[in-house]
């Protein structure tokens, strides 16, 4: 790939110094049914924290944790990929902490800080303080503490995930990296922009060095756009490579399929439960894919990083969880109705691919469509230092 073309790209990442963000509980579309909750306990991190717990809530009861990306807040994520109305609609409450510009100056949490990325320090322990606060107050399962994000809150959810694995029982990671790939910039500038292979042994061991838990391990779901040029899509694969060297599973994938047109591989266990998945969307940018979701609802709306992709991540995570077997407005006579659990089968195994084979076919279709471009003739006039210092900032990396 050329230089100009890389420059090109560079130039194309949003520039979040200056941006106007939505005040709290609003976003760029309209209010977002967030409630702040300021007592929740100990917070070294400085993180806000905010919860939307729905009326009706399905039994056992269920928590899922939101990370935002970089630019965000919990309101604008939340309105964007829908996560309220999933857990109004279904029944489960919803727990978002907010990063601050005083932590990080693009409101990126701080995936990569050393001090934030170890088990009761810094931001993990502010989010473990507020998932305590919130199983505790409304009476959550801890057997059903999920979580998920995006990019910056993709890492950080694989920081919390690594770090206190048994609180959660599942998680799912959207455009993020792996654990313990980074302690500095350049490390992490390293990791999101060409995100060099490890041994599978070697990252599962960053994570069994996070904790003294040895098992058993959170499911987990990822999700990556084969165009991203702001998280390289090969982080996907590393992330699959962690969680398949945890729970013991083999790295071809046990089968292969199609979902709303993209390419799904799943990995199970013994008795047919899915712990490792992995989705490729095809030529999509970075951000999380929107669409209808399998009941035909659509679940958030497009905005900065929020990308109509003709999949509903948010709908489909929910239903890696096993939050989508009991609706709200089927209960309403019955406000003690259990959850529908299906028996899980494996699905019609297709013939063994090595690890996310599609994020490398995808790219490399997508390059191939790009059209030639002539050498631009006026690359001296733009600032080559200023589009670096913009992506890097849009990352999180820079402050």
């Amino acid at each position: 790939m050329s230089l100009a073309r890389n420059i090109d790209l560079l130039r194309r990442l949003p520039r979040l110094d200056g941006l106007r963000l939505p005040e709290p509980g609003r976003g760029a579309d309209g209010f977002s049914p967030l409630q702040e909750v300021t007592d929740f306990g100990d917070n070294p991190g400085a993180l806000r924290m905010f919860a939307f717990v729905p009326a009706q809530l399905q039994r056992p009861r269920a928590l899922v944790v939101v990370l935002h990306g970089c630019g965000q807040t919990a309101a604008a994520y939340d309105l964007g990929a829908g996560w309220s109305t999933l857990a109004q609609h279904y029944g489960f409450a919803l727990l978002m902490p907010e990063q601050q510009r005083s932590n990080n100056a693009n409101t990126c949490f701080n995936w990569f800080n050393p001090e934030d990325t170890a088990r009761d320090s810094g931001e993990p322990r502010s989010i473990r303080a507020m998932i305590a606060h919130m199983v505790k107050t409304h009476r959550i399962d801890p057997g059903r503490v999920f979580i998920t994000g995006l990019s910056a809150g993709g890492g950080m959810t694989s920081v919390m995930l690594a770090t206190y694995p048994e609180i959660f029982a599942a998680g799912a990671i959207i455009a993020g990296l792996p654990y313990g790939i980074a302690s500095n910039l350049r490390e992490a500038l390293d990791g999101m922009f060409h995100s060099p292979a490890r041994p599978a042994r070697e990252l599962g061991d960053l994570v069994r060095s996070a904790s003294d838990h040895r098992g058993p391990w959170p499911r987990v779901s990822v999700w990556h756009g084969s165009a991203d040029r702001t998280v390289n899509p090969g982080n996907a694969n590393e992330i699959v490579k962690q969680w398949l060297d945890l729970h013991g599973l083999p790295d071809v994938p046990m089968a292969e399929t199609n979902v709303d047109g993209y390419p799904r591989q799943a990995w199970w266990d013994k008795d047919g439960e899915t712990l490792v998945e992995s989705y490729a969307i095809t030529d999509m940018a970075h951000g999380t894919p929107l669409g209808l979701a399998d009941n035909d609802r659509r679940y958030g709306i497009e905005g900065a990083f929020l990308i109509e992709a003709g999949i509903s991540s948010s709908y489909h995570i929910a239903k890696f969880f096993g939050l989508t077997g009991w609706i709200a407005d089927a209960a309403t006579t019955k406000a003690d109705a259990k959850p529908v659990v299906k028996s899980a089968t494996k699905p019609a195994a297709k013939p063994a691919l090595s690890p996310a084979p599609h994020l490398a076919r995808s790219i490399r279709a997508a390059v191939a469509a790009e059209p030639a471009k002539p050498p631009r003739e006026k690359a001296r006039g733009f600032d080559l230092g200023q589009i670096i210092t913009r992506a890097l900032t849009a990352a999180g990396l820079m402050k």
